[in-house]
């Protein structure tokens, strides 16, 4: 706990010195929001969720290569992941463990790259068996507290026109749908829906994803303050 405290204040310092007014502002609200979920999480006041969301490591690789291969028919091997972690600078992976198995087992991953000002959602998968638990959610939330964290002003990602679940767990994120690139899928040349969110640091955003973390709390009580995103 203290060492997250630590890097919590060493990044106020940074934002302060550093990173524009509306990157700072959109920064400072996660801050105060994970530092709120932490306050109550160290006082006793939600309990310790049975999952973790943390960064993507070397050691989870084959893992990682299990979900991915469950996941997507034509998915990338451990050897594309291991290259993004070593010489991907622009991108961030976090992984999702149980944390009620020794040793944890990860059900879940997602990824995304920084692009300039926008933050581009490279990938969330979530184990078949433990689909429906509000795992993918998580994922997702984790990326936008990961983007707005790195000062994005706005995510954006490409979804299969047929994934009509994940459409509307993003669509529910505030990713709009934009436009569609035609084929873009090589395994069958399906479609994708090319979706973007509003200005992070726009009021609508910031009423939507209070309320998301509300609904999360709910349904997964004690992931967020449980989160590790410090070097991710």
């Amino acid at each position: 706990m203290a060492k997250t405290s630590a890097r919590t204040d060493e990044s106020r310092g940074f934002l302060a010195a550093w990173w524009p007014d509306q990157a700072r502002d959109a920064t400072q609200s996660v801050l105060v929001r994970y530092d709120r979920a932490m306050t109550k999480h160290s006082a006793g006041q939600v309990p310790v969720a049975a999952v973790r969301v943390r960064p993507m490591a070397e050691r989870d690789l084959g893992a990682v290569a299990v979900v991915e291969r469950a996941s997507f028919a034509n998915g990338w091997p451990a050897t594309a992941f291991a290259h993004e972690l070593a010489n991907n600078g622009l991108a961030r992976y976090v992984v999702l463990e149980r944390t009620d198995e020794l040793p944890p087992q990860i059900i879940g991953f997602a990824g995304l790259w920084l692009m300039v000002d926008e933050a581009h959602v490279v990938t969330v998968a979530v184990a078949p068996a433990e689909r429906g638990k509000g795992y993918g959610r998580l994922l997702v939330h984790a990326l936008v507290l990961l983007a707005e964290a790195a000062g994005m002003n706005e995510a954006t990602l490409e979804c299969r026109v047929s994934n009509t679940p994940a459409r509307g767990l993003y669509r529910e994120y505030g990713f709009y749908e934009v436009g569609t690139r035609k084929a873009y899928y090589a395994d069958n040349r399906e479609d994708a829906v090319i979706m973007t969110t509003e200005a992070f640091a726009s009021a609508p955003f910031r009423t939507r994803i209070e309320a998301l973390e509300q609904k999360l709390e709910a349904l997964l009580p004690g992931a967020i303050a449980g989160m590790d995103l410090a070097a991710g």
